[in-house]
């Protein structure tokens, strides 16, 4: 029980950095998230620092606790490209150009009350339900 109580303490803290990261970072802003993506206009290379960021933190947490990535083996492999991938990497791109939010700034935008946060985390919602009804129809 203690263990299961420290884990979900920790999984807390790690949930508000990861929040209050994106934040600081302005990456719930989607003016700033799409002259990052405006790679032929006025472009925004500074989201690029917050990636290199995450991963040196990342990769020191692997070194900290001597963690091996996991290798492919028969358990870990990656699915072959598909129609449905493509499609929905597709839909998710144009959502994100058009909106200039990803699923988890606008999660955490939540919190300003933005009327088009609270339009866009609902619709998202609604989004994944029909994706997720129309892949398990069969």
């Amino acid at each position: 029980m203690k263990s299961n109580v420290s884990r979900l303490f920790f999984l807390f803290v790690a949930g508000g950095l990861f929040g209050a990261g994106l934040v600081i970072s302005e990456m719930t802003n989607p003016a700033r998230v799409l002259a990052f993506l405006d790679f032929a206009g006025d472009w925004d290379p500074t989201l690029a620092f917050v990636m290199a960021g995450a991963v040196a933190v990342f990769a020191t947490g692997l070194l900290i606790l001597k963690r091996k990535l996991p290798e492919r083996t028969a358990d870990f492999s990656a699915e072959p490209i598909s129609k449905s991938l493509i499609i929905g990497s597709a839909m998710f791109g144009i959502g994100w150009g058009l909106g200039g939010l990803c699923p988890g700034p606008a999660i955490a935008n939540l919190g300003t009350f933005a009327k088009e946060v609270l339009i866009f985390v609902p619709a998202m919602a609604v989004g994944m339900l029909i994706a997720r009804t129309w892949k398990t129809r069969d």
